[in-house]
């Protein structure tokens, strides 16, 4: 190893110890013949202290180079204990300084106290992520996710992944289509979500499946919402009522925010349950805000909304791309209606309710399920009452069919982790909890995506490009 310690973890029962520490300039102040180096990595930050000699050779260094330091731990007085440093207690006195790379002048600023334009900070995401306010939301979101995991684990879950090149079909959303080499005139889509994947997963009999699942919905950019890509937990269980599955989601994000987010504080527990119909008569919302102080940044309001319609009407601003011009579905076309209101399918379809469920925290929707339809003859009714073609039906033969061969009751559920967390954290925009976030304009601003591909690759594919 190159270091034998981070910027982060020294201490005053270190002095005297020879230690060698990597990281980046995050000041180098000159004080006449000698000088004091900042150094910083994403677990801290050290003060070295240059001895006159190395502070004439090193000369001045450029905030952002990359250092090597070898020196010893020095003990401070107690009167210049720097408290708002982890390492304030010490400082090393370098021996040897070496220059691993030079810094250009930055295209943006690293200080916490200066903002910059967010397409600049997009576009230099890589230098953007060192801000220390960044490294924390990436550290957060690992621990969480890590957590997730764990305790699903415990709970007697499979992670299993699921394909990510799969079949078109309508669900929702428009599709991101990719074109095959091999089979000319065909294509693949990127999955919306591993819906069919995941039910068919009950059909085989992974009776408690999970994955942190990438989606692909080629939609426009939110304050919340991040256009093109996205992380949810998925989740399924056969053999379970909705009630179980409330239980289950609920206990786990008590558990997580206690461990990894202590400092947040949570309304009310358990969970206050809304029907749809209360939600929109008192709060004009079915994603309402039940916080006491929305002020307060720490306090969590989490709430579940259930019995929503089955369907609902198709409008331009919500409408379920794939279905017919009437009667679009409340959630997907998957959830099941609930038993009493089976017959009003035949009679009356808007009235039916089903068996959806949303989570909702501060005020945003952060995730949503439903117990499935497992009857191959309600499948179709309401693949007939949301205007599904016959040629629409047949894209979902292999789930028909699978249904066929004995089906267990099942449902889920899958929170957006990317809005979960940005709602947790208290950010104003989904980008800050992502690594590498598209823009409002769905780019990828560090690698210039999308680009033009050349005439060759669009030849073996069998495309011919309408410029228009």
């Amino acid at each position: 190893m190159l270091r034998t310690h981070t910027c982060g973890e020294l201490k005053g029962k270190d002095a005297g110890k020879k230690v060698t520490l990597c990281g980046w300039v995050d000041t180098h102040r000159i004080q006449g013949k000698l000088s004091f180096i900042m150094l910083r990595d994403r677990y801290g930050k050290t003060q070295v202290f240059v001895n006159p000699e190395l502070t004439k050779e090193l000369g001045e260094i450029r905030r952002e180079s990359v250092l090597q330091v070898k020196g010893e731990v020095k003990k401070r007085p107690a009167n210049q204990v720097k408290k708002e440093l982890a390492t304030g207690e010490i400082e090393v006195a370098a021996s040897e300084i070496n220059v691993m790379t030079r810094a250009a002048p930055l295209p943006l600023e690293l200080d916490e106290g200066v903002a910059s334009k967010e397409d600049i900070r997009l576009q230099y995401r890589y230098l953007d992520l060192r801000r220390p306010k960044m490294i924390k939301n990436l550290t957060l979101r690992h621990k969480a996710i890590q957590f997730i995991r764990d305790y699903l684990n415990k709970q007697g879950f499979l992670e299993i992944t699921t394909p990510i090149l799969t079949k078109s079909t309508p669900e929702g959303a428009r599709d991101y289509l990719v074109p095959s080499r091999v089979h000319k005139g065909k294509f693949y889509a990127l999955p919306q979500s591993p819906q069919q994947y995941k039910q068919l997963l009950m059909v085989a009999g992974a009776d408690k499946y999970f994955q942190i699942a990438p989606c692909f919905r080629d939609e426009d950019a939110r304050a919340d919402r991040c256009p093109g890509e996205f992380y949810q937990l998925d989740l399924e269980m056969s053999f379970v009522e909705q009630e179980d599955i409330l239980n289950l989601t609920e206990n786990l994000f008590i558990e997580m925010v206690k461990k990894v987010f202590p400092d947040k504080k949570i309304t009310q527990i358990p969970f206050p349950r809304l029907s749809h119909a209360e939600a929109m008569e008192k709060y004009k919302t079915d994603s309402p805000d039940l916080r006491k102080n929305k002020q307060d940044k720490n306090e969590l309001a989490f709430c579940w909304v259930v019995d929503f319609p089955l369907f609902t009407k198709q409008t331009e601003e919500d409408f379920f791309h794939g279905a017919g011009k009437d009667w679009g579905p409340s959630h997907h076309m998957f959830t099941a209606p609930k038993e009493e209101h089976i017959p009003l399918l035949d009679k009356e379809p808007g009235e039916a309710r089903s068996y959806q469920h949303d989570l909702v925290l501060n005020g945003f929707e952060v995730g949503g399920g439903s117990i499935r339809i497992h009857n191959p003859d309600i499948q179709a009714k309401i693949f007939d009452l949301i205007g599904f073609t016959d040629k629409q039906k047949k894209e979902f033969a292999h789930l028909l069919e699978a249904f066929t061969y004995g089906v267990p009751p099942h449902g889920g559920i899958a929170p957006g982790l990317d809005r979960l967390l940005m709602v947790v954290m208290g950010e104003d925009s989904i980008r800050e909890v992502i690594a590498f976030p598209k823009d409002k304009a769905a780019r990828d601003p560090v690698m210039d995506a999308p680009s033009e591909v050349t005439q060759e690759q669009l030849d073996e594919l069998g495309l011919k490009l309408d410029k228009k």
